[in-house]
């Protein structure tokens, strides 16, 4: 079935409150390479990815959004310092070798590997920011 479009997944967006302890995270732990590195205004965004993937991760500062008011602002600072914010799912070929890889640098566990009932062996952390990541290893992939 044709749908009539081509659009495709390019970036998403994770709020992060110390850009340089999320580097060494997306960097140094988890292998990610840094497209951009961008300052404006007082703020910083930067991107990461996979080096196998055109989608990016944009890792920019809470409330980045230049209308956002003070209120708003400390709102989404609180939210992300409690780690209520939603964060990302990726996918790997080796769960239980990424866990041990992560875990080993002192990322904050918020669950091992383990077999969901969906079909994924997958585990858990939260970033320097407290976002929580999961990463899930589909079957004969």
């Amino acid at each position: 079935m044709d749908t009539g479009t081509d659009a495709r997944l390019a970036q998403c967006f994770i709020a992060v409150d110390d850009h340089d302890k999320a580097l060494a995270f997306y960097r140094d732990v988890l292998g990610l390479e840094v497209r951009g590195d961008v300052g404006f205004e007082g703020m910083r965004w930067v991107t990461v990815a996979s080096p196998e993937q055109d989608v990016e991760i944009v890792l920019e500062p809470p409330a980045a959004n230049p209308d956002a008011s003070p209120g708003d602002k400390q709102a989404m600072a609180e939210l992300l310092a409690k780690g209520m914010l939603r964060g990302v799912n990726f996918t790997t070929t080796d769960c239980d070798a990424l866990f041990e890889r992560v875990r080993a640098a002192g990322v904050d566990v918020i669950q091992e590997p383990v077999d969901q009932p969906y079909g994924v062996r997958d585990c858990a952390f939260r970033d320097p920011a407290g976002n929580m990541l999961r990463f899930m290893e589909r079957p004969g992939r």
